[in-house]
């Protein structure tokens, strides 16, 4: 094929898909000079087996673009096609005010374990930042309207993107008002998502969030860390129909537990989605580590879920220690890759 034809073939592509150049460098050379008539053949599948994959937004936090169209990019160049998206880009495609933070910094500060007094200078601003962009997204929800974030969702719907959680920042919490709850609530459902996700909170507010969810005709998954044990969701579940649980499979063995099967078993009813990570347990220093070295039963689960053709998501959260000679991107789809391996496989 002659120079001009593949400059040709790959405006067309362009046009066609709506891909941006960025994610167009992702794309093998064959795939773009084939016909157009073949329907989707750039559409993202991470539905293996009858188990959906999905990612979190954190999985890409130290990527310096944080707005919603790179995200998904990112998305799209991992070959995933569905997402738990946080507040942040959300709000910001919508219109929401506030300063560009270096969100990257941030968390290595954070990270940080000896911090110099330039560190910790550098941190308190970026502190404060956050805090005065926090007042001014206060402001922003009491007239925000929902259109933008019907549109997100369309454009995400669009480019073979499906957003089945909301994770919305900071207004979920026994502080907020209900308007602002309500809002976080519309919010994720003019994206699309069937939940919004949250840390389980104390057995007063799990009630006031319920209630709000049966009004908005939306779930409340809740998230833990290492405080997550069997039992930890029944009180929550018990409140209202729509408490739902957000177990973090990662977590769940860090903190102890061995017993994450059974306990889907028992409780897959009242899953809406999960996430995964690699943990170690107690025992063996409950690090964070690369997938398939540590003593999560990713594998399992999934095999668990495909048998038993279980349909919540299960999310990549990507956490360990990116290497030297890697990306972020590349990580996730090492992730990506080593959950369809287990799904594909029939052990």
């Amino acid at each position: 094929m002659n120079s001009k034809l593949n400059k040709s073939s790959r405006r067309l592509f362009i046009k066609k898909t709506g891909l941006s150049l960025a994610s167009l460098s992702l794309i093998p050379e064959k795939i773009i000079g084939a016909p157009m008539f073949i329907p989707n053949i750039m559409k993202p599948h991470s539905n293996i087996n009858g188990v959906q994959l999905g990612v979190i937004t954190y999985s890409f936090r130290e990527i310096p673009d944080q707005s919603a169209e790179a995200i998904l990019e990112y998305i799209l160049s991992c070959g995933i096609n569905s997402i738990e998206l946080m507040g942040d880009p959300a709000e910001i495609y919508a219109g929401r005010p506030g300063n560009n933070i270096d969100m990257k910094k941030f968390y290595q500060l954070i990270y940080k374990k000896e911090k110099s007094d330039l560190d910790r200078k550098e941190l308190k601003e970026l502190r404060e930042q956050l805090k005065d962009n926090r007042e001014q997204a206060d402001k922003w929800r009491r007239y925000a309207d929902l259109v933008k974030f019907e549109e997100l969702g369309k454009l995400y719907k669009k480019a073979g993107v499906s957003i089945y959680a909301y994770k919305p920042n900071f207004i979920l919490g026994p502080k907020n008002t209900n308007d602002e709850i309500n809002f976080a609530m519309k919010s994720g459902k003019a994206l699309g998502a069937s939940h919004v996700t949250v840390e389980l909170p104390k057995e007063d507010h799990s009630l006031r969030l319920g209630k709000l969810a049966e009004k908005n005709n939306i779930y409340v998954a809740y998230h833990g860390h290492e405080q997550q044990t069997p039992t930890w969701w029944d009180k929550a579940l018990k409140q209202s129909p729509n408490n739902a649980i957000n177990i973090d499979i990662g977590h769940y063995t860090a903190a102890g537990n061995n017993d994450t099967l059974d306990f889907l078993q028992k409780k897959h009813m009242h899953i809406k989605s999960i996430h995964l990570k690699d943990r170690k347990n107690p025992k063996n220093g409950k690090e964070n580590v690369v997938w398939g070295t540590g003593d999560t039963p990713i594998k399992e689960v999934l095999r668990l879920m495909r048998e038993n053709k279980y349909k919540f998501p299960a999310t990549v959260e990507y956490e360990y220690k990116t290497p030297s000679d890697s990306t972020i991107l590349k990580e996730v789809k090492k992730c990506v890759e080593y959950c369809k391996n287990a799904l594909e496989s029939k052990a």
